[in-house]
């Protein structure tokens, strides 16, 4: 976007062009659509109550008109991830990692070994793009280069998102309002049926529905790890999705990953849930901190996924049974299946 020629041009031309361009000036209760001066004369016709009253001067006022149109800019940017490559460092002895590790979007890739093994520092890698600056000395690659300041500026802060086991909100604000917070200072379009979606796709997750009016802060952690998922695929735009053991945070974790897919997103994952391994294209296998091997999911192990996600749906409808105050006898039986 050209920002001088957007600061000069008629203000109700500019929210017609660009109707997102309505929320800056609504939230300052500004009926922009009738205003045809421009921005500038905007300014100098606005009363000094509207100065007091928000808090700000003329110039600060324009700065943030400048950062909204920039913004804009940045959201337009037609960038997109075609790769991330992790390349090899050293494990925990100094000795050269066994593999390096390409991740393309649309594939959920997770991390695997035992507690300790290094599996959340990868994550971290990733999450801060080593560039041999960190104890593994590995080197992170977005679309086969290093991620200079260039290309972290022209995705705009938006290239990684995280979601862990411990979340929680801080925030006075109903889950609605959080939303449309988000989707907003992203200068998103349409902000009100993306919050709509996020929480339908969040209580699809859930095993507990919420309301859009319920405070963030009275959410569950599964409620919470839910939202956020929701949030990542829907408002985000984050290409790169970083997950570290959400097996335990009451999600329903098929679908969280079918539709973190459907987005397109690079999922990496660290987990010890042989049904989440399973659900992936391939593991990383991690030993003494380094990346000992990459292993395909095979037509056999899919075919043993099937067996182990009823044995999981029946131990879930016994959990959900118990909590609710419920029997098991009609649920569950001694004659239940096995794996063959």
């Amino acid at each position: 976007m050209d920002t001088d020629k957007i600061l000069n041009m008629p203000v109700c031309e500019t929210v017609e062009e660009n109707p997102v361009f309505s929320d800056f000036f609504s939230s300052f209760r500004i009926s922009a659509v009738k205003e045809k001066q421009s921005f500038s004369g905007l300014v100098q016709s606005l009363p000094e109550s509207f100065w007091e009253d928000n808090g700000i001067s003329p110039d600060e006022f324009t700065d943030m008109y400048v950062d909204f149109i920039e913004g804009m800019s940045l959201s337009d940017t037609d960038i997109a991830v075609e790769s991330l490559e992790v390349l090899a460092g050293n494990d925990k002895s100094g000795h050269l990692e066994a593999c390096s590790l390409l991740l393309r979007p649309g594939e959920v890739t997770c991390i695997v070994g035992p507690t300790g093994s290094g599996k959340s520092r990868l994550l971290a890698d990733i999450e801060w793009l080593a560039n041999e600056d960190t104890p593994t000395k590995r080197r992170v690659l977005i679309n086969g280069n290093t991620a200079s300041e260039d290309i972290l500026n022209r995705f705009g802060g938006k290239l990684i998102a995280q979601i862990t086991q411990n979340m929680n909100f801080v925030l006075d604000m109903d889950v609605y309002s959080f939303l449309l917070l988000h989707a907003r200072s992203r200068f998103l379009p349409d902000a009100e049926k993306l919050a709509d979606e996020v929480i339908t796709l969040a209580n699809e997750l859930s095993g507990e529905a919420f309301t859009p009016e319920t405070p963030v802060t009275f959410l569950s952690g599964g409620q919470s790890r839910a939202l956020m998922i929701a949030d990542v695929a829907c408002i985000g735009q984050a290409p790169v999705v970083l997950i570290d053991e959400i097996e335990n945070a009451g999600v329903n974790k098929k679908k969280a990953l079918e539709l973190l897919v459907q987005k397109d997103k690079i999922v990496l994952m660290a987990t010890h849930d042989p049904l989440l391994i399973l659900l992936a294209e391939r593991r990383v296998v991690i030993k003494n901190g380094g990346m000992h091997k990459i292993i395909t999911t095979t037509e056999q192990e899919k075919e043993i996924y099937a067996q182990l996600e009823k044995l999981d749906d029946t131990l879930q409808q016994a959990r959900n049974n118990l909590r609710n105050g419920c029997s098991l006898e009609s649920l569950y039986t001694l004659e239940e299946p096995g794996i063959g």
